[in-house]
């Protein structure tokens, strides 16, 4: 019951122009042992169109620099594609949803196609949008 309250709690607002998002790129796919920092940026563009950029470090690795964009449709759905160390090769489309939990702070699941590692991975980011 507790968990349905949630998730109707969770409410639906689209992407404005000027809107500035600030917050992680993805917090799934780090284990205990693995820590990596990976802030992320962006800024609505148009109405419909969000640019960012994400930089991450792992221990003991160079520091790596993401472009994405988001194209917002039907509510907070979104498509996404992310090109890692501007190296078009390392090329990542996807699409995702983006929930408001409380004012500014939402939560962002994602379904992400990797075209040089040919893998599918669910991401999941969370971050303050203003």
């Amino acid at each position: 019951m507790i968990m349905l309250a949630f998730v109707f709690t969770l409410s639906a607002s689209s992407q404005v122009k000027g809107d500035w998002y600030v917050g992680t790129g993805d917090v799934a796919n780090v284990s205990w042992t693995d820590w990596a920092i990976s802030p992320s940026v962006g800024y609505g563009v148009t109405d419909n169109l969000m640019v960012g950029l994400n930089v991450s470090q792992e221990v003991d690795e160079d520091m790596v620099f993401d472009v994405h964009a988001r194209y917002f449709f039907k509510e907070d759905y979104f498509a996404y594609v992310g090109v890692e160390d501007f190296d078009f090769d390392m090329t990542q489309i996807g699409v995702g949803k983006m929930f408001t939990v409380h004012k500014v702070v939402y939560i962002d699941p994602k379904i992400v196609y990797d075209l040089n590692a040919q893998t599918t991975n669910l991401t999941l980011g969370f971050g303050l949008r203003f």
